[in-house]
């Protein structure tokens, strides 16, 4: 696929797959474009909640209601079409019964009941199928990124976020975790809550700042799921956590298994995880190695006596090149996000 004109198509497709995030759970976000021959824009749309359609046929239902016949055409999809019966009928059928020539995919679909049966069935039809660069698959994987690790590791990828002070404090004296931040990094937090199928947090985080853990700072169809870790029952009936919008559940009695919880989360269609914990459950994600991604920021401001990022022993490691990598380096109105994954 060499083609400028297939390839700012494709990038238009991701862009539209990034429309999807908060919306198509548990199902992958994914975009697909129709070409014409001659390089016009036929028709174009991403995947929508579950059970609704998806990309290939929301592209096909804008260009028929542009007027444009597809026979002929070029799709640009940034996952594999699926080849199953699920809650929808495969995208494959439908391409095919819209006499496109050509389907250039960006990557192709982790799920066992696809893995490249779709490409296959596809081909047995006479439709020329591609593979997109390297890049562009990247960009559909990362997109895609908790998605891929269920149906690969059967469990949700997860993400950690913390917030720390210059001097390297996570709570103010009184114990308080909130406020840190400024205000446009407390709203992107709430836009990696949004990308989660759920959050979690303990008991402890609870009890010391009564949070909400939803999605209001910025916009969103769905609410991911909240958990809270409560091995003792502590949970006040007045907890704002439990109040809605969105789902609730508290996790008891006994010692979480977090391993164990991860699976059931990945059974029950969890794509990403987002954790926004105290320094226990903090420290038990990282000490049993199921941190997928560290967010961090870091505010500009000197906090004195609080919380030292040292109670959190395996943070304190963050600088250790044998342990992680930096990807992302970002200011965010006054605060630097830090995103690192394990090397």
């Amino acid at each position: 696929m060499t083609s400028p004109d297939l390839s700012a198509a494709l990038k238009r497709a991701l862009a539209l797959a990034e429309q999807a995030i908060g919306l198509t759970e548990p199902n992958p976000r994914v975009g697909c474009v129709l070409l014409a021959p001659d390089g016009r824009e036929l028709g174009a749309g991403h995947t929508q909640a579950a059970g609704q359609a998806h990309a290939e046929v929301m592209a096909l239902r804008d260009a028929a209601a542009r007027g444009h016949d597809v026979r002929g055409a070029t799709a640009l999809v940034t996952l594999e079409p699926c080849s199953h019966h699920g809650r929808t009928p495969p995208c494959c059928d439908a391409l095919i019964a819209a006499g496109i020539a050509r389907v250039v995919a960006a990557a192709q679909d982790p799920n066992p009941q696809v893995a490249g049966q779709g490409l296959a069935r596809l081909r047995a039809a006479g439709i020329a199928v591609e593979l997109a660069p390297s890049e562009d698959e990247a960009a559909s994987r990362e997109l895609n990124i908790g998605f891929f690790s269920r149906m690969q590791r059967g469990r949700p990828f997860v993400r950690l976020k913390s917030a720390i002070s210059l001097d390297g404090r996570t709570a103010l004296p009184d114990g308080r975790s909130q406020w840190i931040t400024g205000e446009a990094a407390r709203a992107d937090g709430h836009a990696w809550r949004r990308r989660a199928g759920a959050v979690l947090t303990g008991i402890g985080t609870v009890l010391a700042d009564d949070p909400r853990m939803d999605v209001r700072l910025v916009p969103t169809a769905r609410q991911p799921l909240r958990l809270v870790l409560d091995p003792h029952g502590r949970m006040p009936a007045s907890a704002r956590i439990l109040q809605p919008p969105g789902e609730v559940r508290v996790i008891g009695p006994g010692r979480a298994d977090l391993p164990a919880l991860l699976s059931e989360l990945g059974a029950l269609g969890i794509n990403e995880l987002h954790v926004e914990a105290g320094p226990t459950l903090t420290g038990a994600f990282l000490d049993a190695g199921l941190v997928d991604e560290l967010l961090i920021y870091q505010a500009p401001l000197l906090i004195g006596a609080g919380r030292p990022l040292a109670e959190l022993a395996p943070l304190a490691a963050l600088g250790d090149a044998r342990r992680w990598r930096l990807i992302e380096a970002t200011t965010i109105g006054q605060d630097l996000r830090l995103r690192l994954r394990p090397t």
